[in-house]
C-alpha cells in the first residue's frame, strides 16, 4: 500500500481505542501502524493469517460472526472489501455499536449507503459513524 494511503487511513483511525479488521489477507500495514499508535487491533479473516506483534488475530467469517471478536470494538474498517460484504459487515458494526469504514476495489461502489472522504490516494466510505466529533479527546470517548 502507498505509504501516504496508509497514513491516511491511520490518521483517521488512531483515535478510536479498540479496532477489528476485517479480511486482513496478506496487507497487514494498517494494522501494524494502528498497534504501534496505541489502538488495540484485531485482524480477521477466512483463513488463517500470520499478523504483527501486537496485533490479535481471529479466525472468523463477517457473514457468519463469532460475536464475541466484535463486542469491545470501537471501529471495523476494511480495506478493499468486496461489495458483498459490505452489508454484513455493516450489520457486525451496527450489532456492536462501532463506526464502520471501509475502502473498495478499484471501480467498485458501495453497496450501503456511505459519507466519502477523500485521502491521499484512497477513498474512505463511511458506513457508520456513531460519534460527532472523530477527533475528541478521551475524555470523550
Amino acid at each position: 500500500m502507498n505509504p501516504d494511503t496508509r497514513d491516511g487511513i491511520v490518521a483517521r483511525l488512531a483515535d478510536y481505542r479498540r479496532a477489528v479488521e476485517v479480511g486482513i489477507g496478506n496487507r497487514t500495514d494498517v494494522a501494524e501502524a494502528l498497534s504501534d499508535a496505541g489502538v488495540a487491533v484485531t485482524a480477521t479473516d477466512v483463513a488463517p493469517r500470520d499478523v504483527p506483534g501486537g496485533v490479535r488475530f481471529a479466525l472468523d467469517d463477517v457473514t457468519d460472526p463469532d460475536a464475541a471478536v466484535y463486542e469491545a470494538a470501537d471501529v471495523l474498517y476494511a480495506l478493499n472489501i468486496p461489495p458483498e460484504l459490505h452489508r454484513p459487515a455493516l450489520a457486525v458494526a451496527s450489532a456492536c455499536d462501532a463506526d464502520f469504514v471501509f475502502t473498495t476495489l478499484g471501480g467498485d461502489q458501495p453497496a450501503i449507503s456511505v459519507r466519502r472522504e477523500t485521502i491521499p490516494g484512497e477513498t474512505l466510505f463511511w458506513a457508520r459513524e456513531t460519534r460527532a466529533d472523530r477527533a475528541g479527546t478521551e475524555a470523550e470517548r
